[in-house]
């Protein structure tokens, strides 16, 4: 495969779906052929497994539920876009892929690490990102700009600080055990200062 695929991760409120886009904007303008993708989501199946797993009617999904529906539009949106993609020779830009899923429903909901991991390579085939950037701030740094955004919560923003802890815990644990892969960003400052950062890291894998 002749594309890059990178992948954006971090709690809901870290500011990388902002980053994605500006990061997207800046590879255009230097000439590279982009695409931007979201998980889930980004196919029929994906979006419709969306609307399930963020409704807030649905506070009683089961645990293994909720994983294997990640898990399936992970499939889904791997085989249909990604990998036809990258054959293409085009950088994909992902908001989330399989480090949300460990850390999430893996150490923040406390399912098996090796179960969630074997599940993920089933629903990607092994397809692993060149690069990883995980925007990292505390978990409750993360809600208070989420409540300043305003809006009504989904069910994945309602989990409790306890929660979002775990979760944050968890990618600074995958983070170190995959130092070639990930790259941690310093998500506290303000937008400029955080966009100059990620600029830096992602010129040394696309000059």
């Amino acid at each position: 495969m002749n594309g890059v695929f990178i992948t954006f991760e971090g709690l809901d409120g870290c500011g990388k779906s902002t980053h994605l886009e500006k990061a997207d904007q800046s590879l255009r303008e230097r000439g590279y052929r982009t695409l931007v993708i979201r998980e889930p989501g980004g196919t029929w199946v994906g979006e419709r497994i969306r609307e399930i797993l963020l409704d807030r009617s649905g506070k009683g999904m089961d645990d293994v539920a909720e994983l294997l529906l990640f898990a399936s539009a992970r499939s889904q949106i791997t085989r249909e876009v990604i990998l036809p993609a990258l054959e293409a020779g085009t950088v994909v830009l992902c908001d989330r892929y399989i480090d949300s899923t460990v850390a999430y429903q893996g150490y923040g909901r406390g399912l098996d690490i090796g179960m969630v991991s074997r599940i993920n390579e089933i629903a990607t085939g092994g397809l692993m990102p060149l690069r990883t950037y995980l925007f990292d701030l505390p978990a409750e740094t993360a809600t208070e700009r989420m409540r300043a955004r305003g809006g009504t919560p989904d069910r994945m923003d309602a989990n409790s600080m306890a929660f979002k802890r775990r979760v944050r815990d968890g990618y600074l644990e995958i983070a170190r055990r995959e130092p070639g892969r990930f790259v941690l960003i310093d998500a506290q400052g303000t937008i400029g200062e955080t966009a100059q950062r990620l600029s830096q890291k992602l010129e040394e894998v696309l000059p």
